[in-house]
């Protein structure tokens, strides 16, 4: 935490340093929920500061502070994410990704409560459809060696009952925008490749999904289904 000292040089208050902190709070918590954990730009937070005030200093102040107490208040780790590859230069990014992502910071909530806590008290139930999607989409992905393509991927999740053109599909609704979603919030990279028939797409991990906190989830529950394969084989 910033001392007066500190925002004394910076030129500003105490009071208002901690209006503008709860403010970045605001914003992070209420977009997390309205984008279903898409990624925050840093220069959304940034915005939030420097509409009232032109301190260089500020905005890095400010938006350290509103991810402590985030930790502190609500157990929330604001997490930047870093690109883990780059796109291949052989590849033609799909429009659903602006090339300056790669290069903007961004943010991620991410819970630091016991999973006992987080499921009790804070996981949205009626969005726990979508969770199961993407834990299954990245498994797939995973088993495929970390990239797959578009048709081979709709090929394995037909084989569980998810057609590519369902758009009412009981418990997912639209399966397309439902990979879609996983693109934007960063478990997936989409890229449209040149190949010797013409452009394919092709679905790669994302840093999210390549997380050791996901990869960890991902080996113990493949291992498992593996382990139930073969133990139903003998």
């Amino acid at each position: 935490m910033a001392t007066s000292e500190e925002l004394a040089q910076i030129g500003v208050s105490l009071e208002e340093k901690d209006d503008l902190v709860g403010k970045v709070m605001r914003y992070v918590l209420f977009k997390t929920h309205q984008t279903s954990g898409c990624p925050i730009k840093r220069e959304e937070l940034t915005q939030i500061v420097t509409k009232d005030y032109q301190k260089r200093a500020l905005p890095s102040l400010v938006i350290k502070e509103a991810g402590d107490r985030l930790a502190a208040t609500f157990g929330y780790e604001m997490r930047e994410l870093q690109r883990t590859r780059a796109p291949s230069n052989r590849s033609v990014r799909s429009s659903s990704q602006a090339p300056s992502s790669v290069d903007t910071k961004t943010y991620i909530l991410v819970s630091k409560l016991d999973p006992e806590v987080y499921s009790k008290y804070v996981e949205d139930k009626e969005r726990a459809h979508l969770s199961g999607f993407a834990f299954v989409v990245i498994s797939i992905v995973h088993v495929a060696g970390g990239k797959i393509s578009e048709e081979d991927l709709w090929h394995q999740l037909k084989r569980l009952g998810l057609n590519e053109n369902d758009e009412k599909h009981p418990v997912i609704g639209n399966n397309k925008q439902a990979l879609e979603l996983l693109v934007q919030q960063r478990y997936l990279l989409k890229e449209k490749i040149a190949g010797p028939e013409g452009h394919f797409m092709v679905y790669e991990l994302a840093e999210r999904a390549l997380d050791e906190s996901i990869s960890v989830k991902l080996k113990d529950y493949i291992s498992q289904i593996v382990g139930t394969s073969t133990a139903t084989e003998e």
